[in-house]
């Protein structure tokens, strides 16, 4: 349902406006294929928009049905796989996840050395499931090229954008691999929350794919989200691009030979679905009715509310504990929730916003936030790698909230 953005708080005008200067500052010039922008208040769509190109190749116009690769946009959504687990008592937070995984029993924590010569200690405390919804594990991402652990991931393909293996695969390299940090000491962004749809898959005694569908997609009508496009849509995926340093941008992904054409062999729950931004704003709108959404009920309101609140040890913001060299997220101001970041002081993120916003990205420059004070949904897609190229997250907050009348 849409509605006049004025009968919404909002200015038609100022959210034109973030259409003209998304298309002259990153589209026109070439710097970018495409974009979606979506921002919803009080219960409707106040502004859908697409423009530029689905797949610049073959001057494929961007549609309002495309469907796009998400990638970490997909971690919220196993989040809430795992909290509906564990508001039926299946999961605790304070479970280690050796419970699930026994081969993880004895993993050490870095302490020096090389693959296959690496030296270990004994962690603080075994690694909780709360650790991987916040990414406190341990674990991490080959991409962040920072030590010798994040070596190791490169040298097993673990994480990587285009998948390896299977899940169970990655499951048992891991158990072979040391933890960054004692879980629980640091913030790290990983491959957590694959970890998270491996468990959800063994507790749930569903393939994680198939819990999904038929717990989340299929109850709140998300018909094109899944982890390879369906038959039948493939002309509706989109080409992915990656960014150049001189500003323009290369073929990534080509949608008529795309992997993601197929079922994968690792189904990752970290960042491995499509969607589009209808389905996606289905799941957000769940979220924002507090675990419901027309008459469908997924989560409680007290769960969400325990999601997004921070959860980083003795209620510290990112800078104080993260040793991540990138993220989806801004650092300053900003905690963690369980599979969200969480602004806990807009004035120290240099940006408008409100405390409880929270929000998450995908690495093609995709991105939400929610703000429940406002009553407000934002959702921007597009195809580019990496999504630290420009800092159109930053531009878009302030541009939305710049629109806001009342």
């Amino acid at each position: 349902m849409s509605a006049r953005p004025e009968s919404l708080g909002l200015s038609s005008s100022r959210l034109e406006a973030i259409d003209k200067y998304v298309q002259r500052k990153y589209v026109e010039p070439g710097r970018m294929p495409c974009g979606q922008v979506l921002v919803w208040r009080r219960g409707e769509t106040a502004h859908f928009s697409s423009f530029g190109m689905a797949d610049v190749e073959r001057k494929k116009p961007l549609k309002d049905d495309t469907i796009f690769r998400i990638y970490s946009m997909t971690k919220p959504i196993t989040s809430v796989a795992t909290m509906m687990l564990f508001e039926q008592g299946l999961i605790a937070l304070d479970d280690p996840v050796h419970k699930y995984i026994p081969t993880w029993k004895d993993l050490g924590v870095y302490q020096g050395g090389f693959m296959e010569t690496f030296r270990t200690k004994r962690p603080d405390r075994p690694m909780q499931i709360v650790d991987l919804l916040r990414h406190t594990s341990g674990l991490t991402y080959g991409f962040q090229q920072s030590t010798n652990v994040d070596a190791a991931y490169r040298k097993h393909k673990i994480g990587e954008i285009e998948k390896h293996g299977t899940l169970e695969d990655m499951v048992q390299t891991l158990a072979k691999l040391p933890l960054e940090f004692s879980p629980g000491t640091a913030w790290n962004y990983s491959v957590s929350t694959d970890i998270l749809g491996y468990i959800v898959g063994k507790v749930s005694g569903m393939k994680f794919e198939d819990f999904l569908r038929a717990k989340i997609f299929k109850p709140l009508g998300m018909v094109d989200t899944d982890f390879h496009v369906r038959a039948g849509q493939e002309s509706r995926l989109a080409a992915c691009y990656a960014a150049t340093p001189k500003g323009t941008m290369d073929l990534q992904d080509d949608p008529t030979k795309s992997p993601y054409l197929e079922a994968p062999s690792l189904i990752s729950g970290g960042g491995g679905l499509v969607s589009t931004t209808s389905d996606y704003l289905k799941f957000c709108r769940m979220l924002i009715g507090g675990g419901s959404s027309d008459g469908v009920q997924l989560l409680s309101p007290k769960t969400i509310a325990l999601m997004t609140s921070n959860h980083l040890p003795d209620g510290k913001d990112l800078p104080a504990l993260s040793r991540s060299l990138f993220s989806e997220a801004t650092y300053n101001g900003i905690g963690f929730g369980l599979g969200f970041s969480v602004t806990m002081d807009p004035a120290k993120t240099l940006i408008p916003g409100s405390v409880g916003e929270y929000s998450w990205g995908g690495a093609a420059t995709t991105s939400f936030w929610i703000d429940p004070k406002e009553e407000l949904i934002a959702i921007f897609m597009t195809q580019l790698l990496p999504s630290s190229a420009y800092p159109i997250r930053r531009e878009l907050r302030t541009m939305v909230y710049s629109a806001f009348t009342d």
